[in-house]
C-alpha cells in the first residue's frame, strides 16, 4: 500500500540516467527530499518507501553484489551433502565412522566440482570445505571454537549469536549456526553416544564430549527463543599443583598440608562459586591419594581425570522415556558402600546424597 503501482522508473537519454517520480503517493526520496526528476549517477542513493536503492551502473559491479556469500554457499553444500548422502538417517554414532568421513569428503569434492562456476574463486576451498563437513558430521561452527586454546566457555543462545569466553570476557563470535535445526542436531551428536536423550518431555540434558568437556543443553519449550547450549571446555593440559603454586593461587606450605590431610585420610568438602576451581582442586587432591588404594569417582558429568590405575568410574542416569531408569547420586554413593572402597570421590554433592555421604564418613569411610 505504501508504493504506488507506478511509482518511479529510471531512464537513460543522452548517455545519462535520470530517476523520475510517476506521480506517486508517498514519493521517491533523494537526500531526505521528494524528487521529481533526478539526475543519476553510479554510487548514488534513493528511497521508494521503506527501500533503499542503489544505482548501479558497471555489469561487473552488480556480478559482486550479487555474488553469492561464503555463508550461502556453505549452505546450500551442506544441504546438497545431506541430502545425497542421506545424513539424517544416520545415528549420531555412525557419525565418528571414518569410512563415512571419507564418503563425505569424496561426494563434497564431486559437489565443489560440478558447481565451480557459481562458486567464487576468491573462497578457499580447503575453508570451505571444512565448515561443510563439520556441518554435516560434526558439531558444526562449534568444532573450531572447541579446537581453540584461547576459548574457555561457549554459549550458544541462538543460531546467529553464538557467544565464547576469552580470558574471563565474555564476546560475540562471528560464527553462525545455519538455523535451529542445526543446533538441535549438534545437541544430539553430543548426547547421542553416551545414552543420554533431550526431547520435549526432558527438555534439559547435561552431556560432555570426549574430551571431558561439560555441555549443558536446553531446548524449548523451557527456551523459548532457540535452543541453547553452553560448553565449558576442559583444558588440554591438565592442571597440576605446581601451577598452582606458580600463580600464587596457594602457598607451598598449604599445598604440603593438603598432601598429609588426603595421605591421612581426612574427610573434606570442597566449596565454591561457579568457575572457582572445585573440580580443578578436587582432581589435584585426589592425584595425592596413595598407589593401591581402591578410588570410586561418582559425578553427574564424568569430569575427574586421576592418574592411579585401581579408579572405578560411575556416572549418574536420567530417567528414560516412561519416566523409569533413573540412577541419581544418592544411588550411587550408596552403592558405593557396598563396593570396598578405600576412597569416595564424589563430584557433586547437592542433594539427599549430602546425608549418605555424612554417614559413610562417619561410619568407617574416612580419606571421602
Amino acid at each position: 500500500k505504501e508504493v504506488s503501482s507506478r511509482h518511479a522508473q529510471i531512464v537513460l537519454r543522452d548517455k545519462t540516467y535520470w530517476l523520475q517520480d510517476l506521480g506517486s503517493t508517498n514519493g521517491t526520496i533523494v537526500k531526505k527530499r521528494k524528487v521529481i526528476n533526478h539526475r543519476l549517477t553510479p554510487g548514488d542513493e534513493f528511497a521508494i518507501t521503506h527501500y533503499r536503492v542503489s544505482f548501479i551502473e558497471s555489469a561487473d559491479k552488480f556480478a559482486e553484489l550479487r555474488k553469492a556469500s561464503f555463508e550461502e554457499v556453505r549452505r546450500s553444500l551442506h544441504a546438497q551433502l545431506i541430502a545425497e548422502m542421506n545424513l539424517k538417517q544416520i545415528s549420531a554414532t555412525q557419525m565418528a565412522d571414518k569410512n563415512l568421513k571419507k564418503r563425505a569428503d569424496e561426494t563434497l569434492d564431486r559437489l565443489l566440482e560440478q558447481r565451480q562456476h557459481d562458486i567464487p574463486r576468491d573462497y578457499d576451498r580447503a575453508t570451505l570445505k571444512k565448515a561443510v563437513l563439520d556441518s554435516a558430521l560434526g558439531l558444526g561452527p562449534l568444532e573450531n571454537l572447541l579446537s581453540d586454546p584461547s576459548v574457555t566457555e561457549i554459549m550458544v543462545n541462538a543460531p546467529d549469536h553464538i557467544y565464547v569466553e576469552r580470558k574471563g570476557k565474555v564476546q560475540l563470535s562471528d560464527l553462525t549456526f545455519t538455523g535451529r535445526d542445526e543446533i538441535y542436531t549438534v545437541i544430539e551428536r553430543v548426547v547421542g553416544p553416551i545414552g543420554r536423550r533431550i526431547d520435549e518431555s526432558s527438555p534439559m540434558v547435561d552431556a560432555r564430549l570426549p574430551d571431558g568437556s561439560r555441555v549443558n543443553a536446553v531446548i524449548p519449550p523451557l527456551a523459548l527463543d532457540s535452543p541453547t547450549v553452553t560448553i565449558r571446555k576442559f583444558p588440554s593440559k591438565r592442571m597440576s599443583v605446581e601451577d598452582l603454586v606458580a600463580v600464587g593461587a596457594v602457598a607451598q606450605s598449604m599445598v604440603d598440608f593438603l598432601r598429609l590431610c588426603t595421605i591421612s585420610r581426612k574427610n573434606m568438602l570442597i566449596s565454591g562459586g561457579t568457575g572457582s576451581g572445585k573440580t580443578t582442586l578436587l582432581n589435584i587432591l585426589a592425584a595425592f591419594i596413595p598407589d593401591g588404594e581402591r578410588i570410586i569417582t561418582i559425578e553427574d558429568s564424568a569430569e575427574l581425570r586421576l592418574p592411579q590405575e585401581h579408579v572405578v568410574r560411575m556416572e549418574t542416569r536420567p530417567p528414560n522415556i516412561e519416566g523409569k531408569g533413573e540412577v541419581t547420586i544418592r544411588d550411587l554413593v550408596k552403592n558405593a558402600l557396598r563396593m570396598r572402597p578405600d576412597r569416595i570421590v564424589v563430584g557433586e554433592c547437592r542433594g539427599g546424597e549430602a546425608l549418605d555421604m555424612l554417614q559413610a564418613m562417619n561410619t568407617g569411610h574416612d580419606g571421602s
